[in-house]
């Protein structure tokens, strides 16, 4: 919405004066007027007419009169139902104007709030590289984050790294048998490509020994338990919690592999954590805060002596919380990871798990827990739920090698990126090192801003060819937008650009971007309350359409007149700033050419 207090006071003034009530402040409701519909600003009357007495349509009409008559911002009004749609005189957009153009952060919340939030997102698992899956987890996180600190909070960055557990062993067991002591080194592959090659080659050979079990007279849910690969993971996993000291060594070795193989994407992602948890670590809390609860009651033994939350009367199964061997599961660690960051930030308004929706369940059984265990903070745990990547031949598998590499597809997007400039010819007298800096940002830019315009609660669909076009819905479209602005604005970089709004006439299109920046601040405001660094991207993409219209159909270096030469100068400049910040917030870099 159109963010202007002193607007909304005005309007609060006007309904104040007309009718008798009480907090009528609360009542009032102002919305941006629907494209399809004239003005600017949109008073929703239906809260109002308990106090007026009459209908949606005089009620609005009564305003409408009112503001006309006593009130400097408005020239004209409509009424549609109980939608009274005012407009703007422009003089006041131009005041609006010049008080953007001289806030130093446009926007940005410059107060701190003092509320402390940590956002978790990433969390792979040590068995695997990363693929497709991973980046929209790891965008949304990231610009979550910078959302949060743009509303005026601190932020912790952080990820709790799955390394153990039975998919931790199939890998491990896998290359303990098969490996013939590959490496990275000699095998010439990152190091969490290499453990991800073995957890493929566990899943093949344990379905074919399902089979042979099967065509031996056993049934399938028996042949599943008793695959001697798979028996083989679970006595790993009792030995590494037992602290076996080989088991502890070949798990160190190959989960070293995985990290420096992770530490080289997330550098390529230019994505970095302030604070790492691991599930090797916290699941040792959480058994302790699992045992007291047994002793106090919340939790309940089963003959097996495996440990198990009651959700009876919360019409959920009951969780398993602890095996009958001992070994911890999941939620055994969750609940420690919880507990260990309240500890290490006792501050903290909020946790912000950044998770695929198929954990939904997950998050609802966590947080039930953790308030059954009385922590008062657990209220303050959101799970920040987003829909699964496609691919346009259908579901990823992790287990079956069908996944979309990470690595593979940012070099195929810089690749894609490189084929673009290279055919447009603009880059030719740059150094290899300039085009490939350029290349980066824009396929970057590509990747990121596809998974991110795309509302999280929802599945989506990845075709990489659609990431990377200068005419579409795409990060690189903005971009070169951007640059366009910049290649104008340096042709004035040492000329004075001061206007005066006296007698200056704006277009229809001139005023339709001044619409759009005034929005900017409320548009981080809610994406940065809703999570939703989708509504700040549609926004960019809005924007960056408005003033390609005006720009198209509008002089700036030839316009004659000076005040709105000038204005369109400045107007351009506030515009390619808005870009350059909102696309930051994204993780997005802007090139200086394209």
């Amino acid at each position: 919405m159109i963010n202007f207090p002193t607007i909304k006071k005005s309007i609060v003034t006007a309904v104040n004066a007309l009718f008798e009530g009480d907090n009528i402040q609360d009542l009032i409701v102002i919305e941006n007027t629907k494209k399809d519909f004239e003005g600017d600003l949109t008073l929703v009357v239906f809260s109002l007419l308990k106090l007026s007495k009459k209908s949606p349509e005089k009620t609005a009409e009564f305003i409408g009169n009112y503001l006309l008559e006593n009130e400097n911002y408005f020239e004209d009004f409509n009424v549609v139902k109980g939608f009274l749609n005012l407009k703007i005189k422009q003089k006041y957009w131009l005041t609006f104007f010049k008080g953007w153009l001289e806030e130093d952060n446009y926007g940005f919340v410059t107060k701190p709030t003092g509320e402390l939030y940590m956002v978790e997102y990433s969390s792979p698992n040590t068995n695997k590289p990363l693929h497709l899956g991973h980046l929209r987890n790891i965008f949304l996180g990231d610009s979550v984050v910078s959302l949060l600190k743009a509303a005026g909070h601190k932020v912790v960055k952080t990820q709790i790294i799955n390394d153990r557990g039975i998919h931790i062993c199939k890998s491990m067991v896998a290359w303990q048998k098969f490996g013939n002591g590959e490496t990275p080194m000699s095998s010439n592959l990152k190091g969490d490509h290499l453990v991800g090659k073995y957890y493929v080659i566990f899943d093949k050979v344990y379905k074919q020994e399902i089979k042979d079990l099967i065509e031996s007279g056993i049934t399938e849910k028996e042949a599943k338990l008793k695959a001697p690969i798979l028996i083989e993971a679970q006595k790993m996993l009792l030995l590494w919690e037992n602290e076996d000291s080989k088991v502890r060594a070949l798990w160190e070795k190959m989960n070293e592999w995985v990290y420096s193989g992770f530490d080289k994407t997330y550098k390529d992602l230019n994505v970095k954590f302030d604070h790492l948890y691991y599930e090797s670590e916290t699941y040792r809390l959480g058994k302790q805060v699992v045992q007291q609860g047994v002793e106090n009651g919340v939790f309940y033994l089963k003959e097996d002596s495996s440990i198990w939350s009651s959700f009876t009367n919360d019409n959920l199964d009951d969780k398993l919380l602890v095996r009958s061997d001992g070994t911890s599961v999941y939620m055994t660690q969750d609940i420690g990871t919880a507990v260990q960051r309240y500890n290490d930030y006792p501050n903290l308004s909020g946790i912000i798990y950044t998770v695929g929706n198929e954990q939904n369940h997950h998050f609802k059984v966590l947080f039930n827990i953790l308030k059954k265990l009385n922590y008062n903070w657990a209220s303050n745990c959101f799970h920040l739920s987003y829909g699964m990547v496609e691919l346009p031949e259908g579901k990823m598998k992790s287990r079956e090698g069908t996944v979309v590499d990470a690595d593979e597809l940012l070099n195929s997007v810089i690749n894609e990126a490189k084929s673009l400039t290279s055919e447009r010819g603009f880059l030719e007298e740059l150094s290899e090192e300039e085009i490939l800096d350029i290349c980066k940002k824009i396929g970057n830019s590509g990747l990121k801003y596809f998974l991110l315009k795309v509302d999280p609660k929802k599945k989506m669909s990845f075709n990489p060819k659609e990431t990377i076009d200068l005419s579409g819905h795409t990060g690189p479209f903005i971009q070169y937008t951007f640059v366009r602005i910049k290649s104008l604005l340096n042709k004035y970089e040492d000329l004075n650009n001061e206007f005066s709004i006296e007698n200056l006439k704006l277009n229809p299109k001139e005023l339709e971007v001044l619409k759009w920046i005034s929005n900017f601040s409320d548009v981080l405001a809610q994406s940065a309350k809703e999570l939703s660094p989708y509504l700040l991207a549609n926004y960019l993409y809005s924007l960056v359409k408005s003033y390609n219209s005006f720009y198209q159909d509008h002089p700036i270096i030839t316009e004659k007149e000076d005040a709105l030469r000038n204005f369109r100068i400045q107007m351009s400049k506030l515009v390619a700033e808005i870009i350059e910040k909102g696309m930051k917030i994204l993780g997005i870099e802007m090139p200086e050419r394209m």
